[in-house]
């Protein structure tokens, strides 16, 4: 009796902790090559899972914050979709590393020519940028991914400082302290016009975390349930003894 009470309330928790942990895999993310240091020039991966089963992500629209404006992005190629830049004027022309700049890209835009990332699958899109800001340690990205049955979702909502993360919460880069070599990266600060290109497929296998917040998440979430047993099996143990 007691055994099989245990293997019921272990096998409960486990499969509480794939339910609260799974959620936290599945939303789009931005993370760079290496590292994204304020004043540089760093490539960036959007990673974008497929959650549904019966359709495929067709589509996938970035838009970039104005308060912090890019200059330049520069996208790679994709096999199998189509990618469009959007530079747009700004309100307020802005100085930059001793530049005036008075426009920046505001959208960049993926759109898939065949069938797009299919069901159990994610996909990686890479973006040189530059030159990163310096005055903020972040940049938040509103990302918008389309399904090929007309669906769309919007992560879009911004994590606010001790609060739950967000039911869709939008794609967040992290910036690290400049470094001390100066200003360097992985492409020049080169203009980039709207351009459409087809690419090589990087699509990979199913979605896997990889954010330390994720790990340290479930590791709490085991912890619970492993407390939960332990009590669980005092109780037990304190009635057998009371019976006997």
């Amino acid at each position: 009796m007691k055994a099989s009470r245990i293997a019921a309330a272990g096998t409960l928790a486990a499969s509480a902790v794939l339910a609260l942990s799974a959620p936290a895999f599945a939303h789009v993310s931005v993370q760079p090559e290496g590292t994204a240091a304020k004043g540089d020039y760093a490539v960036v991966n959007f990673k974008v899972p497929n959650e549904r089963d019966d359709a495929s992500t067709t589509k996938l629209e970035v838009n970039f914050p104005t308060d912090h404006p890019l200059a330049s992005v520069m996208p790679e190629p994709i096999d199998g979709w189509t990618v469009k830049v959007t530079k747009s004027k700004l309100a307020k022309p802005l100085t930059m590393h001793g530049e005036k700049i008075d426009e920046a890209v505001t959208k960049v835009t993926w759109t898939a020519g065949g069938k797009g990332i299919e069901p159990g699958f994610f996909q990686k899109f890479p973006l040189s940028i530059g030159a990163l800001p310096e005055d903020t340690d972040q940049l938040v990205f509103k990302a918008v991914q389309t399904y090929s049955n007309k669906e769309v979702v919007r992560w879009i909502e911004p994590q606010k400082e001790g609060q739950a993360e967000p039911e869709n919460p939008a794609p967040v880069l992290a910036l690290s302290a400049a470094s001390e070599s100066g200003h360097h990266g992985s492409s020049s600060a080169e203009d980039t016009s709207t351009t459409e290109a087809p690419a090589k497929d990087t699509t990979e296998a199913a979605p896997s975390s990889d954010s330390s917040d994720t790990t340290a998440r479930v590791l709490g979430i085991v912890g619970i349930v492993v407390g939960v047993a332990g009590v669980a099996y005092g109780v037990l143990a304190g009635r057998r003894r009371t019976n006997a």
